[in-house]
């Protein structure tokens, strides 16, 4: 359903449609609501930012989350929405001088009832008397302050700013997103690549969104290259042999062999998967001899220690997470080292992608089952209203049973009350979960007697 915050609106730039100097990512910018890709958790129908809005009471923020996610995109349209004068400035290269130029902008135009939105992007680079200049001025609403930031803002800002702000924390972009966001530029004939000439087939766009690893920015960057290199060579279309040679010229690659990232991460994921420590070392070190961050590394190995490993070994994560704050806080060469222990460490480690498919299938349960109501005896009662409405009657604290379990006591709504979702492995520490499972399901259905010694679980 279309509301108030999906109309369109147009720039006044002149340039908004000069696409001989701007890029894909520029020139198909959404501007407006409707066509903005991903971030449903914060700006969903009855989500509180949605709602501000809809309200006219937009407030100061913090948009925290990867490149590529749409920061600016929403902070123009929020700008848009509440009728305010843009203004942005880059932590990279502005200053306190340049923020007291937009307060002086400001003022002019709060004399005239014209409201001002400021964003400054990549607001976790200005230092503590920078960020202190803006206090006074989001306090007394001079104008609305907007932050984007790739960093946790916990760590990099000011708490006295922070305490002025709402921080929304904006996710990666799925696979399925990226796919919409490149599927409408190659359709759009007035900004995007509609009137290119050049076709590319829908497995291809998915491949693009695929590498791209959530950033919307550098999945239409490859786009236009791809439909920029047919153009060049007169053809129609893009086929799997061009695609591969703009993923070898994107700066993304690890060699001078040609080897696109996304290969060696796979091959190093899946090398830490299926147990082999010295191919998993030979890819890591193959990708830093191409050039690539090891802070990326680092953040795929997180992932491979949560979703191949789990519960079979749960130090894999606390490894992995050591690996990436050592690379973070001394650089390298020193903290490749440390990554290199934690690749080592998961390729050895027991696997088991359990917790990995149990989420998938509590994902798909909370869409199919998400107005289940939760039972009473496991809602919270800080009234007496609700105490009265029996809220958390008949609730059995766990802890003052046997073995700390409650016999046969359900904690899912009652519609899906006998769904499994975790189902470990014999491998590692799960093993010893496998059986704990077991044995709770044998006292659930009276066939076992509850022990008094506690084991390891």
């Amino acid at each position: 359903m279309t509301d108030a915050l999906t109309s369109g609106f147009n720039f006044n730039d002149s340039t908004l449609h000069s696409r001989s100097n701007k890029p894909l990512a520029a020139r198909v910018r959404p501007t407006n609501l409707e066509s903005y890709c991903g971030q449903e958790h914060i700006l969903g129908p009855d989500s509180a930012l949605r709602q501000a809005m809809l309200k006219g009471e937009l407030h100061s923020m913090i948009l925290w989350g990867p490149p590529g996610t749409g920061k600016t995109t929403l902070a123009k349209i929020l700008a848009m929405q509440s009728s305010a004068e843009f203004e942005t400035l880059s932590a990279v290269s502005a200053g306190v001088k340049d923020i007291r130029q937009v307060v002086e902008l400001a003022r002019q135009r709060q004399q005239s009832n014209i409201s001002t939105l400021l964003f400054i992007d990549e607001v976790h680079r200005f230092n503590k008397s920078q960020q202190d200049a803006l206090l006074p001025h989001i306090e007394d609403g001079l104008f609305i302050f907007i932050g984007a930031t790739t960093e946790n803002p916990s760590f990099e800002l000011n708490n006295a700013l922070l305490s002025r702000v709402r921080v929304y924390t904006l996710q990666s972009l799925s696979t399925a997103d990226l796919i919409k966001v490149l599927t409408r530029a190659i359709n759009d004939v007035d900004n995007g690549l509609g009137d290119s000439g050049v076709d590319i087939d829908a497995a291809l766009i998915a491949k693009i969104a695929d590498v791209a690893d959530g950033d919307a920015r550098s999945a239409l960057g490859m786009l236009e290259l791809a439909v920029q290199f047919a153009s060049a060579r007169n053809l129609s279309r893009v086929d799997d042999k061009l695609l591969t040679e703009v993923l070898r010229e994107r700066a993304s690659r690890f060699d001078n062999k040609g080897e696109h990232f996304y290969d060696q991460i796979s091959a190093l994921h899946k090398s830490v998967r299926g147990s082999a420590p010295d191919a998993a070392l030979y890819w890591f070190a193959r990708m830093l001899e191409g050039g690539c961050d090891p802070l990326y590394i680092a953040r795929r190995v997180v992932r491979m220690a949560s979703e191949d490993i789990g519960n079979a070994d749960p130090r894999a994560l606390t490894v992995a997470l050591n690996a990436w704050d050592v690379q973070s806080r001394l650089g390298s060469p020193e903290g490749e080292l440390s990554l290199a222990q934690a690749v080592v460490y998961l390729a050895v480690a027991p696997k088991s992608n359990a917790v990995y498919k149990a989420l998938a299938k509590a994902k798909q349960m909370a869409s199919e089952y998400g107005a289940e109501p939760v039972p009473l005896h496991l809602r919270n009662a800080p009234t007496e209203l609700m105490k009265s409405l029996d809220y958390g009657m008949e609730y059995k604290y766990a802890h003052d049973y046997d073995e700390s379990y409650v016999v046969g006591e359900n904690y899912f709504p009652e519609a899906i009350k006998d769904e499994v979702l975790y189902q470990p492995t014999e491998q590692g520490l799960e093993a010893k979960i496998k059986a704990k499972l077991e044995r709770f399901k044998a006292l659930d259905a009276g066939s076992e007697q509850p022990r008094y010694q506690h084991e390891d679980l």
